[in-house]
C-alpha cells in the first residue's frame, strides 16, 4: 500500500499549484494522507480525484475544513495503526503534543505537521513522520513531502525532497 503524505500546504496562499514532483507520486497512490494547515477545501477537492484522501485540520484551517476533517484521526491498514494530528497548541514541541494526543490509544506511525520540518525517527515503538511543506519550507533549503509504503515486509518511510516547482 503506497500513501503519500503531505501537511502545511497552505494552498492557495503559498501556491497555487501543485508541484510536478508531487504529482508523479499521485499516479500510483492508493491513498493520501494530509496533516493539517490545508487553508482551503480546495486542495482536497483536487487531491480526491488522484485517491482517497485522509487527514486532520491544522490551526489555520477554515470552518469548511474542519467541518470536513476532525482534529486527530486514527486509521487501521495493513495491520498498522496510523495516528494523524496536526501537532498545533501552546507549550511543548509539536512533537511533544502530537505524541501526547495518542498516548492513551498508542500507534505505529505517527504522522503530523506544524513545524514545516521533516521528521523521520522513531520514539520508542512509534515512527514519527513529519512530511515537512510541499509550498512553504521557511529556512529550509528544499521543500518536501512524504511517501509511506505499508506491507508484510513492514514499514517503509521516506521523505521526497525537490527544490523547485519546476519539472
Amino acid at each position: 500500500m503506497k500513501i503519500i503524505v503531505v501537511s502545511d500546504t497552505h494552498m492557495p496562499k503559498k501556491s497555487k499549484v501543485l508541484p510536478e514532483r508531487f504529482l508523479e507520486e499521485l499516479g500510483d497512490a492508493d491513498a493520501i494522507i494530509h496533516a493539517g494547515d490545508w487553508q482551503t477545501i480546495d486542495l482536497y477537492e483536487k487531491l480526491k480525484d488522484y485517491a482517497p484522501v485522509y487527514g486532520v485540520y491544522g490551526n489555520v484551517d477554515g470552518e469548511e475544513v474542519r467541518r470536513r476533517f476532525p482534529y486527530k484521526k486514527q486509521l487501521n491498514w495493513k495491520g498498522y495503526v496510523i495516528g494523524i494530528v496536526h501537532g498545533h497548541g501552546a507549550k511543548k514541541t509539536t512533537e511533544k503534543r502530537a505524541l501526547e494526543t495518542f498516548e492513551e490509544n498508542p500507534v505505529d506511525i505517527l504522522i503530523y505537521g506544524h513545524s514545516h520540518i521533516p521528521v523521520l525517527r522513531y520514539f520508542k515503538k512509534t515512527l514519527l513522520f513529519n512530511p515537512g511543506s510541499l509550498t512553504d519550507k521557511r529556512r529550509l533549503p528544499v521543500y518536501s513531502f512524504g511517501k509511506l509504503t505499508l506491507s508484510e515486509e513492514g514499514i517503509h518511510a521516506e521523505h521526497i525532497f525537490f527544490h523547485s516547482y519546476e519539472n
